[in-house]
């Protein structure tokens, strides 16, 4: 049987078959396509996402107005001066001549400007004890956090003599110079490490140097053709360092994963006693369709977030969209190539005393290959599938209750860092002294003649409302751009840190104060933005992106499937497997993150919340890639009820054969996912543990247990498709099925006959 033509059809047939043929030209092509790529892109150079971009609503129209003013905003720093045991207050000497050398220090620097004292400015504590000297960073804004060594410093030599005060600077430059020297090297450490971590899992999963050596490789080259389209598509769709990050993150694990399913299907084809071509032409139409299949999912689950409006998710989805196109394309041409090539090469560099994770068991002259545990698991299922599914569905219930009460925000510079860094202590300190001081309200102001009384007038009344109304405590600073008719109105907010407290006050600001004083001028243009806002127009935009970015993403994924498989049973239990595994990920990620259920655990804290953009993230993410276990598990199911199996069988044989492969590429996800749940910032780590969490859910619970256990349940059911329905295109399977012979002592599988 070893040398029976397979009669196969489909585009991933084709194309494996022509690779096969042409190998040469294939891994040429491919290789000029990466080059050129990356040549093209690095020409090019890359647009990223400005200010104006990020949001709509009054954070974009104030971003807008900067630009348009052609104003530079500095980086403005403050140095808070405090009394250590509350013996000086401000009016004292000492403290005094303590402002007066921190002033003096920080001029002779030559690297600032407009540096204030808190006797002009009134930026003294309500208690006495606490007082601000401010300024701003000379040059790009951009690039301060270079500059600001000299000044920090100076500070630090004023602290000297001065022991009975605290002198501690904080601003846009120091902190960018302080999370740079923390934490400027974490994400590319972890995005580096995570190569060599999937090169090992699949050395132990092949078991040999070059078989491991292929998927990592593909992705690599995917990644790097990727990355040279984005230097071009930028320039439509800006990008960003973000964007590049996530598209990086999500080729390895798909990059990697396609790989895996083929050349697992091409190994098991040839030790199952065909020769390379022919275990090529069968991986091509059986692997190959799946990977097709998976990465079109994956594509328009990633469209989705083209849905949001926001610049930062347009850019991530369409670098991942991206990403996954080229590493699906790459998996059904050039892998078959080199794959032919290579032939029984394939398994040149043995690894001593590696082998791959599940054993060979020969039974009446067939070859397969079969893991002991899920061989156990899958008999407990298929004897018990309502148990199972009541069990295992319960679990997950269970699991994704806590999601019910989730509550997300920008986390704060507290919350994010936590209190092992110098800086977030004095963004407590000034935070408490000074409610909202550390990050003001900024109200932009545009005007016809931003010296006309009535705009004069207004801003007074502004100025004053703003406190009166319990707003804010003060000061509110006002400074003009004359030339441009631009100015800048900073409010700090009551609340401060709390963002819940500090949103109340910036509502109070738009709805009360802003339309009662500037809003009286006609033509008068005041968006109000800063960090509150922004985290607000964030969140409300967010929030009414959700419905369209969900509906678009199962809506598609539904139609996908049943084209797929041509089963409205199998479609619609994708979708809701899916969304199960979702709804665990979440659960999780409120537990730990928001309630602190065992987050030292995973080294994390309970900051109270889930950041903002991570719940449509994980959820456009999730969705696409828990596809690639569910097509390809789903594929061999169907393949083998095709050759004539009873669908019980055919579960337990497409569960089974399929279980070394996924349990191989979810260790890969989640051990990619857990390094970043080791980062220090924790949005990071909840990035890291709800992406990791929930494919291990997605592998083991899901695809082992929940979905056999349905599937057996359903029955002949699973393969229903209406009667007005089979005009839909025929997408389903492209290998031509195998007759079924068995004898009278059946043992369950039978014997597959070519034909």
């Amino acid at each position: 049987m070893g040398n029976t033509k397979t009669r196969v059809r489909g585009l991933a047939a084709r194309a494996g078959g022509w690779s096969a043929r042409h190998r040469w030209t294939a891994v040429g092509i491919w290789v000029l396509f990466v080059v050129l790529a990356m040549g093209l892109g690095s020409a090019a150079g890359r647009v990223d996402v400005t200010d104006s971009d990020q949001l709509k609503g009054e954070t974009h129209t104030a971003a807008r107005i900067i630009e348009d003013a052609g104003i530079e905003e500095p980086a403005g720093e403050t140095i808070l001066i405090q009394a250590k045991d509350g013996s000086l207050k401000a009016t004292d000497p000492a403290f005094r001549g303590a402002v007066d050398a921190v002033v003096k220090a920080v001029e002779r620097t030559g690297e600032v400007r407009d540096v204030t004292s808190p006797y002009d400015t009134k930026t003294i504590s309500e208690d006495g004890r606490s007082a601000l000297v401010q300024f701003d960073m000379r040059g790009d804004s951009d690039t301060a956090g270079e500059r600001v060594e000299p000044v920090l410093k100076a500070v630090e030599e004023v602290q000297k003599d001065h022991g009975s005060l605290r002198i501690e600077e904080i601003g846009g430059a120091s902190m960018m110079k302080t999370f740079d020297d923390a934490f400027g090297d974490d994400f590319q450490k972890a995005e580096y490490s995570a190569v060599p971590v999937a090169l090992g899992i699949l050395l132990i999963a092949f078991g040999a140097l070059v078989a491991a050596l292929l998927p990592v490789l593909l992705a690599i080259t995917a990644i790097m053709a990727t990355m040279g389209l984005m230097g071009l598509v930028s320039h439509v769709m800006p990008m960003s360092d973000t964007a590049n990050s996530v598209m990086l993150l999500v080729g390895l694990a798909v990059g990697v994963d396609y790989c895996l399913f083929y050349l697992r299907r091409e190994r098991e084809e040839r030790e199952a006693g065909r020769d390379p071509q022919t275990a090529l032409r069968v991986a091509a139409a059986t692997s190959g369709r799946a990977i097709i299949v998976s990465g079109v999912t994956v594509c328009v689950a990633m469209a989705g977030m083209l849905f949001t409006g926001l610049a930062e998710f347009e850019a991530m989805g369409l670098a991942s969209l991206m990403v996954v196109a080229v590493a699906m394309v790459g998996s059904v041409t050039v892998l078959p190539a080199l794959l032919s090539l290579l032939g029984e090469r394939v398994e040149k560099g043995k690894i001593p005393f590696l082998h791959p994770q599940s054993r060979l068991r020969r039974d009446r002259g067939r070859v397969n290959r079969e893991s002991r545990f899920w061989s156990a698991v899958l008999k407990a299922v298929l004897a018990r599938p309502v148990v199972s599914v009541v069990v295992a569905a319960g679990a997950l219930l269970a699991v994704a209750a806590p999601a019910v009460g989730m509550k997300t925000q920008n986390l704060t510079l507290d919350q994010e860092f936590g209190d092992s860094l110098p800086i977030v202590q004095t963004y407590n300190r000034v935070n408490e002294a000074f409610p909202g001081g550390s990050e003001p309200a900024e109200v932009v102001v545009k005007a016809d003649d931003i010296n006309a009384p009535e705009v004069k007038s207004a801003l007074a009344a502004f100025r004053e409302r703003a406190v009166s109304s319990g707003a804010s405590r003060g000061p509110v600073d006002i400074r003009l751009h004359d030339a441009r008719n631009v100015a800048f109105v900073y409010v700090p907010l009551v609340g401060g840190s709390d963002l819940d407290k500090a949103g109340a006050s910036l509502d109070k600001l738009r709805d009360e104060v802003r339309p009662a004083t500037l809003g009286k001028v006609d033509g008068l243009e005041a968006p109000i933005t800063g960090q509150v806002a922004g985290s607000k127009d964030f969140n409300d935009q967010l929030a009414g992106a959700v419905v369209p970015v969900f509906a678009f993403v199962v809506v598609f994924a539904f139609g996908l499937m049943l084209l797929s498989f041509r089963s409205l049973t199998i479609a619609a239990t994708s979708i809701v497997l899916n969304l199960l595994s979702v709804g665990a990920a979440y659960g999780i990620l409120v537990a730990v993150f928001q309630h602190g259920w065992g987050a030292s655990l995973v080294g994390a804290e309970g900051v109270g919340a889930i950041i903002t953009w991570l719940p449509l993230f994980l959820f456009v993410i999730l969705f696409g890639l828990s596809m690639d276990y569910h097509v390809f598990v789903v594929s061999r199911i169907r393949e083998a009820r095709l050759r004539g199996r009873t669908t019980k069988d055919a579960i337990e044989h497409g569960v089974v054969t399929t279980a070394g492969v996924v349990t191989s590429a979810a260790v890969i996800m989640v051990a990619v996912f857990a390094i970043f749940g080791t980062l220090s910032m924790q949005s990071m780590k909840q990035m890291g543990v709800g992406l990791a969490a929930a494919v291990l859910i997605d592998a083991t619970i899901i695809r082992g247990v929940l979905l056999p256990a349905v599937m057996a349940l359903l029955g002949e059911r699973n393969w229903y498709l209406p009667k007005w329905l089979h005009r839909l295109p025929d997408l389903t399977h492209d290998e031509a099925p195998e007759a079924v012979t068995r004898d009278a002592s059946h043992d369950d599988r039978g014997e597959r006959v070519p034909v």
